[in-house]
């Protein structure tokens, strides 16, 4: 049996999670979604995932300080960036930090899906669902 890929998607907007969690699902991928960064890190601290994708932009805890704490617990993990603001400093900021990829909202599902593919291969574990081309 195929290890399933686990992922956490962290966004402040609720919007964000009920749109990409199907989309992420139908890879045969394990997803859990959260709103809010303090429960995602707890769970983050109770459980390894294999990729995490989080919004750079929130309240209180920020994308950057999700980076760290994912990559000290679990530094195979892949951590692919999302943000609304675009911006080159943070960008660097988070690759020197670790992040595995960057993409800027607005993106589709499949932008996302495709960075997950590469993700999951990067890992050693290729998605049979994932749409790469």
């Amino acid at each position: 049996m195929d290890k399933k890929v686990i992922v956490l998607i962290l966004d402040d907007e609720p919007i964000v999670g009920k749109r990409l969690k199907p989309a992420v699902e139908r890879m045969g991928c394990e997803v859990e979604v959260f709103e809010d960064p303090r429960e995602a890190l707890q769970r983050i601290d109770e459980k390894t995932f294999d990729i995490v994708v989080t919004d750079i932009r929130m309240d209180e805890i920020d994308g950057i300080e999700v980076l760290e704490r994912v990559k000290k617990k679990s530094p195979r993990t892949k951590v692919i960036m999302i943000t609304g603001y675009a911006m080159m400093a943070l960008a660097r900021e988070a690759m020197e930090k670790g992040a595995y990829d960057f993409i800027a909202k607005p993106f589709t599902p499949e932008e996302l899906r495709k960075a997950i593919a590469k993700a999951a291969e990067a890992l050693g574990t290729p998605l049979q669902n994932s749409v790469t081309q």
